[in-house]
């Protein structure tokens, strides 16, 4: 694990950060949701991130490039349904970002890099196969030596329960 930066977050000219790693699952838009609610409750910000994985196209020539460009499209079409949630539930715009690279190291990359980032909030899968891989490796392998907070909304809260919680 890196040596992250300390959070600036709550000093002068610095606002928190609820960052939220966005994809196709059902269960995202409870991550999205509660982040909201929360960031509106605390005023803080929220930051979405899309995750695009490279080895699903490095190996197939001319085509890598379409692959690329499609799941570039795809990453985009998940951050605007989320900032749309976000913007819906807590009146505020959510910072889209699309990065390409294996998840967790992505995901710490991002910590590292933005000292505002103050919360990570993530869905636990609601399918029998468990939470999820990022849920699963942040609460186990990392949990002692992650950097910040790590939030995982159940993906089976309704609106009116993540209310309660948020």
């Amino acid at each position: 694990m890196t040596q992250t930066r300390t959070r600036r977050c709550y000093e002068a000219g610095h606002r928190p950060k609820f960052l939220v790693v966005v994809d196709e699952t059902d269960e995202c838009s409870r991550a999205v949701y509660f982040a909201a609610r929360r960031a509106k409750r605390t005023g803080a910000r929220v930051t979405t991130l899309a995750v695009i994985n490279p080895s699903e196209f490095d190996n197939w020539f001319n085509i890598g490039a379409v692959m690329r460009e499609e799941a570039e499209g795809a990453a985009q079409g998940v951050l605007a349904r989320s900032a749309g949630l976000v913007r819906e539930t807590a009146g505020i715009e959510a910072e889209q970002i699309i990065r390409e690279g294996p998840r967790a190291e992505t995901v710490q990359a991002l910590i590292d890099e933005d000292e505002d980032i103050a919360l990570l909030v993530l869905a636990a899968g609601t399918g029998g196969e468990g939470p999820g891989p990022l849920v699963a490796m942040l609460a186990g392998k990392l949990a002692g030596h992650f950097p910040i907070p790590v939030v995982v909304v159940p993906g089976h809260l309704a609106d009116d329960e993540i209310d309660a919680l948020a």
